[in-house]
């Protein structure tokens, strides 16, 4: 299957990174290499682009389409949050810019092999590196009522997860549940019709949960983004798109950590505690998609830019 992915906030990412000819950019969630082609463009011969991705797939159809730029160009299967072994290992120290685009690629989505989706039928998987052995398979036949119900309320914000767990759990002592398909239909039925009739597909909010948690998104999302800002030179741009609250929370706490350490007492009259500044954001409210791109790429539609600059 062809690796495609519509690059969302393009244009504005370009921007927000402020490319040197010269400089060392990091794309940490490489995809179909989207991002990186407008880096790579803006890059001179004596420019880098550093990819990283936890999928083969990506990785291989990113360095094809990356292969007519005169940039250097490293490759890296790794974890973004792993971005300092990754410089480590080519003996760079810092970088002028990185990208990373969170969640799942439309390859991903649309590859009902890798059982994203809930609009395909395909065995529960979910992996972003097909090498890991944890699936969606063993988080929804091996965790109990308890923790089901936590990661589908914490990480899908689902009103309804404790029902879902409920019937997740009944329908798998009968037999295990196996596919994507068989999955919806256990949500469909623990989810009143009442509250089907209106908002997103009613798996939506569960499948979101169960990817995060196979994936540990947002526990690598929160190491992530201090090793890239440790690794961001003077003047170096970190841009970060988010899907959803609960990534965009993150981004946000973990950037006005760094804009604001002090750790001093409220009532204390001055800062003891010595802790300055060492990065700025560069966007006060975060970047939303304009109407015209979400019309061409309804995906867009809950996609939130936010940018920081090393200071």
């Amino acid at each position: 299957m062809e690796f495609r992915h519509t690059s969302v906030l393009f244009d504005e990412c370009m921007e927000g990174l402020h490319i040197k000819k010269d400089g060392i950019y990091v794309d940490g969630t490489l995809g179909g290499g989207g991002h990186s082609s407008g880096i790579c463009e803006r890059l001179g011969k004596d420019g880098t682009l550093i990819g990283i991705d936890r999928d083969e797939d990506a990785l291989k159809a990113a360095s094809s389409r990356l292969e007519p730029y005169s940039c250097r160009k490293i490759y890296a299967q790794a974890n973004y949050a792993d971005v300092k072994d990754v410089l480590q290992a080519e003996g760079i120290d810092h970088i002028d810019g990185a990208l990373l685009d969170l969640g799942v690629s439309s390859f991903q989505l649309d590859n009902p092999e890798r059982g994203f989706s809930y609009m395909q039928d395909a065995p529960l998987d979910m992996r972003m590196d097909q090498k890991d052995s944890f699936t969606a398979y063993d988080v929804v036949n091996g965790y109990d009522m308890g923790k089901l119900r936590r990661i589908i309320s914490d990480y899908g914000e689902e009103r309804w997860a404790a029902r879902i767990a409920d019937f997740i759990v009944k329908r798998r002592r009968e037999k295990p549940i196996e596919t994507t398909f068989e999955l919806v239909e256990v949500i469909k039925a623990a989810i009143p019709a009442a509250a089907r009739r209106d908002g997103p597909h009613p798996a939506k909010r569960t499948f979101q949960a169960i990817r995060i948690e196979v994936n540990d998104e947002l526990g690598e999302l929160e190491r992530a983004m201090d090793n890239f800002c440790d690794v961001l030179d003077r003047g170096g741009r970190l841009c970060v798109i988010t899907f959803h609250s609960l990534e965009d929370r993150i981004v946000k706490d973990m950037i006005m950590r760094r804009v604001n350490p002090c750790t001093c007492p409220k009532e204390f009259p001055v800062c003891v505690c010595g802790k300055v500044p060492d990065i700025r954001k560069v966007s006060g409210k975060p970047v939303a998609p304009l109407p015209e791109e979400i019309e061409k790429n309804p995906r867009a539609r809950s996609a939130k830019l936010r940018i920081a600059e090393k200071l």
